[in-house]
């Protein structure tokens, strides 16, 4: 096994709280104070530890007390954790609980290790009993001989004054008095002022104790309870006498820092855009040059590309990639490159260790793999699956299987949900299904998942909507008709059926393209077969029925049909940009 030893370090506050410093109050014994003192001040001029305006000794009688002043706006939990890992105020060493146990070397566990002493404790309190006892009994021994020679005071004095040598007089003794060898011995050894009464009294006490003494001692050898409990009296009296307060603490478990740990935990602000470029930037970017009401211009997108995915994530969460074959990679914000708000970003290939043949088909931010979020996944051919978050926990850099897809289907959508939302399908040939997340099962993480819609011929699913907000359900068709719908026209069903109608398909209109849940300000970039790529404001498209065709959105070439659609999300925070007069829609013409 091994142990870890940290230093103790504590922080604190100063000047009015504006700045703080990270005091070390205690350090390994194995560690010299100047060598640790030199390592740090090392590491602050080769800037492997940033933020640090000044080290102090200030150690004294009362102890160690190293100071390291943090600049104002820093982070002392980050400095202190490099500290941790770059010095050695934390170091590990190995521990063998390795013991003769029967004259055998064995390796212990701690439990053993601990019956063992008490074994050991046990025997060496019965053998002190053993041996307390019989001092006490030959003490005792000797003690009923004097008794009995003070009770027949005159006739011993007379035995011995009748004797002729120490010898002769002591087995005169042993004869008269039925006294044994030590007993007789004794009495010959004893002072004259043994005679008096008080004397007496003293042997009669003394004899007392003793008897008391050898019942005791007999009953702890009688008893293993009473064996133990001498041992615990022991070690309560050795406590009490040599303890003194703890100097190390004893923590979890620490494992090895994560580069999480080495440093501060930050907003960014992650943009993805429709060809793949992935980048990030410090959301402090935009709220410190916010200035003029109008906000910031993101990356300059190239006319075939632009920004299709935008949120808000800490440098410490994770964000979830799932391809159209069902494998789930995971990045850490912190590992996404950052870069500036003109930056292109990188590709997401290069980032994650997705394989050829496959595409990004979603993605899934989250902070943490709970059990109150809930992943729903949807395939071309209908199929919905619903997995606990929490079972793609398991984070690992080749990625892993996140829902069984058969060959002749792909995964097309995975949205999260909290367990209370309703789930809308829509498909090519311009059916929807809405029902209820608790009408699909909980399933597990390698499972392909249950129908979510019936699908007829030459039919298959163009999108998923997880209804979260106050929104309006859009429907572009392949050429170039459009049109938006109330979420409360489409009814909640069991999952499974065939659906409702939500455009009415006709030749002029042509399949469904794409099924998008739309706010009054979004805008969407329509691409067509031959590159043609138009952008346009949700607000242009009329609010109609379900069973019409809708309005035209985009004129189209001879031939050309509408591919894909998708909603873009700009990087400004600021306001809207001053109309230029020729951004505003044609009013469209419902066409029923």
């Amino acid at each position: 096994g091994t142990i870890q030893v940290r230093a103790r370090a504590a922080i604190e506050s100063r000047e009015k709280g504006d700045r703080q410093s990270i005091i070390v109050s205690e350090i390994p014994f194995q560690v010299n104070k100047a060598k640790l003192l030199e390592r740090i001040a090392h590491l602050v001029r080769e800037k492997k530890i940033e933020g640090v305006t000044d080290l102090r000794d200030e150690s004294g009688r009362e102890g160690i007390r190293v100071v390291i002043d943090v600049k104002r706006g820093e982070v002392p939990e980050v400095i202190l954790n490099k500290l941790y890992k770059l010095t050695p105020m934390q170091t590990t060493f190995g521990i063998i609980l390795l013991a003769i146990v029967d004259n055998q070397p064995k390796v212990l566990t701690l439990k053993d290790l601990l019956k063992q002493f008490l074994d050991h404790r046990k025997r060496v309190v019965v053998r002190r009993t053993r041996f307390d006892l019989r001092k006490a009994e030959e003490r005792a021994h000797i003690l009923e001989g004097i008794l009995k020679a003070l009770d027949h005071l005159d006739e011993v004095i007379a035995t011995i004054r009748a004797s002729h040598t120490p010898a002769d007089a002591r087995e005169r003794l042993m004869e008269g008095f039925g006294l044994s060898q030590p007993q007789a011995q004794a009495i010959l050894d004893m002072r004259l002022q043994r005679l008096t009464g008080l004397e007496r009294e003293k042997v009669v006490e003394e004899y007392r104790e003793l008897m008391l003494l050898i019942e005791k001692l007999r009953a702890i050898l009688l008893s293993d309870r009473l064996v133990l409990e001498e041992i615990r009296s022991e070690l309560v009296a050795i406590k009490d006498t040599f303890g003194d307060s703890r100097r190390t603490e004893i923590i979890p478990d620490q494992a090895d820092f994560a580069i999480e740990d080495l440093m501060a935990e930050e907003d960014m602000v992650i943009t993805i855009s429709r060809s793949g470029y992935i980048k990030r930037i410090p959301v402090s970017t935009y709220r410190r040059q916010r200035r003029g009401g109008r906000g910031l211009m993101g990356a300059t997108a190239k006319e075939d590309d632009w920004i299709e995915h935008l949120f808000i994530a800490s440098t410490h969460d994770y964000v979830m990639f799932f391809s159209d074959r069902g494998q789930i990679y995971w990045l850490k914000v912190h590992e996404i490159p950052q870069g500036g708000r003109a930056a292109k970003g990188r590709p997401v290939i290069n980032c994650i260790a997705i394989q050829a043949d496959e595409r990004i088909a979603a993605l899934v931010p989250v902070r943490t793999f709970d059990d109150q979020h809930w992943l729903m996944f949807a395939t071309r051919k209908g199929t919905v699956k619903k997995t606990v978050l929490s079972a793609y926990g398991n984070v690992r850099s080749t990625g892993i299987n996140a829902i069984n897809v058969d060959a002749d289907d792909e995964l097309i959508d995975v949205q999260i949900t909290d367990g209370n939302n309703d789930i809308v399908l829509g498909t090519r040939q311009g059916l929807s299904i809405r029902f209820h997340e608790s009408d699909v099962r909980e399933m597990g993480r390698a499972t392909t998942g249950v129908r979510g819609i019936a699908l007829g011929k030459d039919d298959r699913v163009i999108g998923m909507v997880v209804v979260r907000r106050d929104a309006t359900l859009l429907t572009v068709t392949e050429k170039g008709m459009g049109k938006r719908s109330e979420l409360g026209e489409y009814r909640v069903q069991k999952r499974g059926g065939k659906g409702i109608l939500t455009l009415r398909k006709t030749d002029r209109t042509g399949v469904c393209v794409a099924l998008k849940e739309v706010l009054e300000d979004d805008e969407l970039m329509l691409i067509t077969r031959s590159g043609v790529i138009i952008r346009v404001p949700v607000k242009g498209i009329s609010v109609i029925g379900r069973n019409t065709q809708g309005v035209r959105v985009m004129n189209l070439d001879e031939g050309d049909l509408v591919v894909d659609v998708a909603r873009v999300i700009t990087e400004d925070e600021g306001g809207p940009e001053e109309p230029t007069g020729d951004e505003e829609p044609a009013p469209a013409e419902a066409v029923e």
